[in-house]
C-alpha cells in the first residue's frame, strides 16, 4: 500500500487526536500539504473559523427584507416575522435581522460583523448531501471533486509530510474540527494527513513506546509509516492539551452545543496554537414544518436555532477580545442551501438555492452586501432565491484578503477566476478591492418586459470582466449570453432569444469585476 493510498483510505476515521476539552471531542488534521499553502502563502497569524449550519438555513427569515416587506409577508403569511419585531441595522434600512439575533445585531452595529446576501452557485442542487459536498469541495453542480477547497488551498506547503513533522516552524495541527466527523473540505491531493485513533491495546502500546521490531519487508515499511503517524498523534495531542491548559479564564458562554464548541476554539486560539482553520457545526435547519409557533412567528424552532448561533458568536467574540486575540480571527457561517421564497402549508420552508452568509471579526468590512431577493406578485411556491454571488468568490476573497495568498495561486486552487468581494478591511492584507460605487444604480435591464420571443438586455459596465447569466426560478442556469474577459466601459445591448422557454419568471445576473446585479425578466406566452 502506498502512503497516499493509506491516507486516502484512512479518511472515514481520520482523527489524529480525540481529546476532550470542555467535554467535546476535538479532531486534529495534521500538517499536510493540503493545509499548508495557507500558512506558507500567508505568513501571518490569521485564523478562519467556519460555522456549518446543517440542514439548509432559511435566510429569508434570518435577514428579513424590509424594503419589500409587503411582498415578503404575502408569500409567507404563516411564518413571516412581524415588521415591528425586526432588529434594525445601523445605516442600513433595506433589511434587518430576526428578533432572536440580538447578539449578532450588536456585533453588526459595532462594526464587527457583515452580511452577504444571495450566495450560491449556478443550477443549485437541492439534495442535502450533494449540495454540501459542492460547498465543501468548491465544485460546479455537474463536477465531482475528491479534494476540498481548503485542502487544495493548503496542499503545497509541506510536501514531505509526515517526515519531520511537527517541527519548530509548525508544531501544531493546521486545521481542527470540533466533533466526531471530519469535513471533506480538508481533503487535499494526498488525502488527509491524519489517522484514526483506535482504543485498542496495540495503539496504546505504540503511544507508550512498546514496539516490536519492524521486518525488512514492504509490509514492514508500511508498519513503520503507521507508527510514525501514531507518534505524531501523541505530539499533536500534547500541543492541543498544552494550549488549552494555558487559558484558565473565559467569559460566560451559553449552555448550548454550538457555544461550547466555540468556547473550545477560543481556548485553543488564546492558548497560542498556530492552527489556521477551525470548523464547528450545528444541525436542525431543515425546517420543512413547524418552523415557527403559530400566532407568534418570532418564536419556534428556527428562532431557537438562530438564537443559539447569535448568542454563541457574541460570546465567542467577547472571549477573543478579553484573550487579546480577536484581531487574528475571521468567522463565517454557511449552510448547504437556503430555502424557497414562499412558505409551505406546514408552517415551514422547503429546499431552495441561494442563502445569506454571516461574517464576523475585527477586520470584517461592516455592511450588507447584496440586495433583497426579487419577491413579487409573480413569485410562486417553487421559486428559490436567485444567486447574486458565487460562494467561491467568498473563498477567493478570504484567501486573498485574509490569508494574503497571491491571485495566481487562488486560480489554481479554485480552478477558475472568481470575483473578489469587499468582505475584509484592506488593512488585513496589502491586497485591495474596488469600492462598489454603483450600488443603487440600475446596471442591467431588459425591454420589452414581459417578452414573448425575444428581449433586449441593456447593461452598463466599467472596464474589465463581464458575465451575464440567465437563471430560472429554481436556480438552474439557462444561458450565458455574455462572458468577456475584458470589455471597455460603456453601455451595451444584446438580444436574448427565449421563444422556447416556458412562461414564467427568469433572472438576468450581471457580474462586472466586483459589482453584480440581478434583474427579473418575465416570459409571456407566444
Amino acid at each position: 500500500m502506498r502512503r497516499r493510498d493509506f491516507l486516502k483510505r484512512s479518511v472515514p476515521a481520520a482523527a489524529l487526536f480525540p481529546a476532550l476539552i470542555n467535554g467535546l471531542t476535538v479532531k486534529a488534521f495534521g500538517a499536510t500539504r493540503l493545509l499548508q499553502a495557507m500558512s506558507g502563502a500567508a505568513d501571518n497569524d490569521h485564523v478562519l473559523v467556519l460555522i456549518q449550519m446543517a440542514g439548509g438555513n432559511d435566510s429569508l427569515n434570518t435577514v428579513i427584507p424590509i424594503d419589500i416587506y409587503g411582498n415578503y409577508a404575502a408569500i409567507r403569511n404563516n411564518i413571516a416575522i412581524p415588521e415591528s419585531a425586526i432588529l434594525a441595522l445601523n445605516k442600513y434600512e433595506k433589511a434587518g435581522l430576526h428578533p432572536a439575533m440580538t447578539g449578532f445585531r450588536d456585533l453588526y452595529n459595532t462594526e464587527k460583523a457583515a452580511i452577504l446576501q444571495g450566495v450560491g452557485y449556478p443550477s443549485a442542487n437541492q439534495s442535502h448531501f450533494r449540495s454540501m459536498d459542492i460547498w465543501l469541495t468548491g465544485a460546479d453542480e455537474d463536477q465531482y471533486l475528491n479534494t476540498g477547497w481548503a485542502g487544495r488551498f493548503l496542499s503545497h506547503e509541506y510536501p514531505n509530510f509526515p517526515v519531520g513533522f511537527p517541527n519548530d516552524t509548525m508544531p501544531d495541527p493546521l486545521a481542527i474540527q470540533i466533533g466526531s466527523v471530519l469535513s471533506p473540505a480538508f481533503i487535499g491531493p494526498g488525502g488527509y494527513c491524519s489517522m484514526a485513533v483506535d482504543t485498542g491495546i496495540d495503539f496504546y502500546d505504540l503511544l507508550n513506546g512498546i514496539e516490536d521490531p519492524v521486518p525488512d519487508t514492504p509490509s514492514g515499511k508500511e508498519l513503520s509509516f503507521l507508527r510514525l503517524i501514531a507518534r505524531q498523534t501523541n505530539k499533536y495531542a500534547d500541543a492541543i492539551t498544552n494550549a488549552a491548559a494555558k487559558v484558565t479564564q473565559q467569559v460566560a458562554y451559553p449552555d448550548t452545543y454550538i457555544a461550547q464548541q466555540l468556547k473550545t476554539v477560543a481556548k485553543l486560539i488564546g492558548g497560542g496554537l498556530k492552527t489556521k482553520i477551525y470548523m464547528v457545526s450545528v444541525g436542525g435547519f431543515d425546517t420543512h414544518a413547524s418552523q415557527v409557533v403559530a400566532g407568534n412567528t418570532g418564536t419556534g424552532l428556527h428562532s431557537d436555532l438562530l438564537k443559539q448561533i447569535s448568542d454563541a458568536i457574541s460570546a465567542f467574540m467577547k472571549d477573543l477580545q478579553q484573550l487579546n486575540v480577536s484581531k487574528r480571527v475571521l468567522g463565517l457561517t454557511f449552510s448547504e442551501f437556503g430555502r424557497r421564497m414562499a412558505s409551505n402549508g406546514s408552517g415551514g420552508t422547503d429546499h431552495g438555492a441561494a442563502q445569506s452568509l454571516l461574517l464576523f471579526g475585527d477586520y470584517v468590512q461592516n455592511g450588507v452586501l447584496g440586495n433583497s431577493p426579487p419577491i413579487s406578485s409573480n413569485t410562486g411556491a417553487e421559486d428559490t432565491i436567485p444567486m447574486q454571488y458565487d460562494f467561491r468568490s467568498v473563498y477567493a476573497t478570504i484567501m486573498r484578503d485574509w490569508f494574503c495568498v497571491p491571485a495566481d495561486q487562488i486560480e489554481s486552487i479554485l480552478f477558475k477566476n472568481y470575483q473578489y468581494l469587499p468582505l475584509v478591511k484592506t488593512t488585513a492584507c496589502t491586497a485591495t478591492i474596488d469600492d462598489l460605487n454603483d450600488v443603487g444604480i440600475t446596471l442591467i435591464s431588459n425591454y420589452p418586459n414581459p417578452f414573448s420571443a425575444a428581449t433586449t438586455i441593456k447593461y452598463h459596465i466599467k472596464p474589465g470582466h463581464v458575465l451575464i447569466q440567465i437563471f430560472d426560478v429554481s436556480g438552474r442556469l439557462i444561458a450565458v449570453p455574455v462572458n468577456q474577459q475584458y470589455q471597455q466601459e460603456g453601455t451595451y445591448t444584446i438580444t436574448f432569444y427565449g421563444a422556447t422557454l416556458a412562461t414564467g419568471v427568469y433572472y438576468a445576473r450581471l457580474q462586472n469585476n466586483a459589482v453584480q446585479q440581478v434583474r427579473t425578466m418575465l416570459k409571456g406566452p407566444q
